[in-house]
């Protein structure tokens, strides 16, 4: 029984490589010579089952070369001086290994491509897919990676086999930093066209890299009704993106990197929004999104360099349209009376992380009773607090002992004083709903610190913050 669970995605688990020659164990003679005519020694024996038939992940990069690196260096007879002979042994062991599993009876759900430029597929490979009919028949998942040094006919051929076969793709990933100038590059787009076409329900889409998309964009028109979350990152302004306008059940829209002429047309009603470093028109666009969604938005993340400046009508438009927000994310925001504001206006609020500048004009009293009004005005519904402030280290006492929203997780950026150390147990004594304290700066705690925190909380794990920060 757990056999077939185990093997569903070996390449993924932290293991040594030797697992791969239970694979092997279904080379005919004439491959396992091979193999030994490149100066590989493995010890193949026959095994109990075919362990190929049960994969369901293939990520061809990350986990099936990593590996099938490793497996040769721990597997020849001599060392080889020759790039180009072990990038030829490379090629011979992935092309069995995948030969094997494509004509194992294996259902792939996941796959991830390409492998790196010194691999290509074989022809026989295209043979095996052919074998298999229900290779791709359940495949979910799919990414794609193309940089300008593949081998872009080879895998536009692959794909080519891909879009013959498969129309139960829900989630689609592509980043393409390509040369244009290339006609290979049509041939690959129009490989990755008539996937997105030929898909029946395609829910999550990301496109990453790309300057001009010639058409990718555009064939989401197919799409429009099923799409449900789409990130773009590193991509040129084009008019193609307006086709996502008209997908209505969009409800998570993430742009990271991108043109604010990106952000312009974007007007869509959603859930979820996250910006991440682009250039945030705060008078216009962002403000429109925020209206148009409402009600409907309940997460949102802004984080961007310009977002600390006037940004008074994006925290005006949050307060006035859009109560229901759960889920909070802004970094580099300024920890002004209007945003102190929005925070005691979101009174379903669950989860909040905020990184916010101080201006050096700012009095320490004023500052203080900032602190203590954000302290106070925290949503009793908040579970999660996350706070990076190198600043507010002078102000942790206040911000705890007047602190009584029922978190569960508390992130901050250090604790290292006495007052501190009172402060938050007094606070986990009050609140008996926290879980974790996350400290980002957790190696430079002091001893004493630590010791007398942990002494007194039993109920409570004192950790380092990247083991509970929690994302959008």
């Amino acid at each position: 029984m757990s056999i077939p669970i185990l093997w569903q995605n070996p390449f993924s688990f932290k293991l040594e490589s030797l697992f791969i020659s239970e694979y092997f164990s279904s080379l005919n003679e004439d491959e396992i010579n091979i193999l030994k005519e490149y100066g590989l020694n493995l010890k193949i024996s026959r095994k109990l089952f075919n362990y190929a038939k049960f994969l369901k992940d293939l990520n061809l990069l990350n986990g099936l070369e990593i590996k099938v690196i490793k497996l040769i260096n721990l597997n020849l007879v001599k060392p080889i001086s020759s790039e180009t002979y072990f990038k030829a042994l490379m090629n011979v062991v992935i092309n069995l290994l995948l030969k094997l599993i494509f004509e194992s009876g294996a259902v792939l759900h996941k796959l991830s491509l390409p492998v790196s430029k010194s691999f290509e597929f074989k022809p026989e490979i295209f043979y095996s897919i052919e074998r298999n009919e229900l290779l791709f028949s359940k495949l979910q998942h799919l990414t794609l990676s193309v940089m300008p040094e593949f081998n872009i006919e080879n895998i536009t051929i692959f794909l080519k086999v891909l879009a013959k076969n498969i129309t139960t793709i829900s989630s689609l990933e592509l980043v393409i930093f390509s040369d244009y100038e290339s006609g290979l590059y049509y041939s690959l787009f129009h490989a990755i066209i008539r996937i997105i076409k030929s898909q029946k329900q395609l829910k999550w889409f990301a496109l990453g890299g790309v300057d001009h998309p010639y058409g990718i964009i555009s064939a989401l028109e197919r799409q429009k009704n099923s799409l449900q979350e789409v990130i773009i990152n590193k991509c040129t302004y084009n008019k193609e993106f307006e086709v996502l306008k008209d997908c209505k059940n969009l409800e998570t829209l993430r742009i990271i990197n991108c043109s604010s002429k990106l952000l312009n047309l974007l007007d869509c009603k959603i859930s979820t929004l996250e910006v991440v470093d682009c250039p945030i028109d705060v008078q216009t666009s962002i403000p429109l999104i925020l209206e148009n969604s409402g009600l409907l938005l309940q997460r949102l993340s802004f984080k961007s360099g310009n977002f600390g400046g006037d940004n008074h009508k994006v925290l005006e438009a949050l307060k006035s349209f859009c109560p229901n927000i759960t889920h909070l994310m802004i970094k580099y925001s300024k920890f002004s009376i209007q945003l102190l504001e929005l925070i005691g206006n979101l009174q379903k609020l669950q989860f909040l992380s905020l990184c916010c500048i101080v201006d050096d004009d700012i009095p320490e009293e004023e500052l203080k009773i900032r602190v203590m009004k954000f302290a106070g005005i925290l949503p009793l519904t908040l579970q999660y607090l996350e706070l990076m402030d190198v600043w507010l280290y002078s102000y942790v006492d206040i911000l705890l002992n007047r602190c009584k929203a029922p978190l569960k997780k508390l992130l901050i950026y250090q604790f290292n004083h006495e007052k501190h150390t009172r402060a938050l147990i007094e606070f986990c004594i009050r609140n008996k709903a926290l879980n974790y304290v996350g400290v980002h700066r957790y190696s430079d705690l002091d001893k004493n610190f630590r010791k007398g925190v942990e002494a007194h909380l039993t109920n409570v794990a004192l950790v380092p913050w990247y083991r509970i920060i929690v994302n959008l």
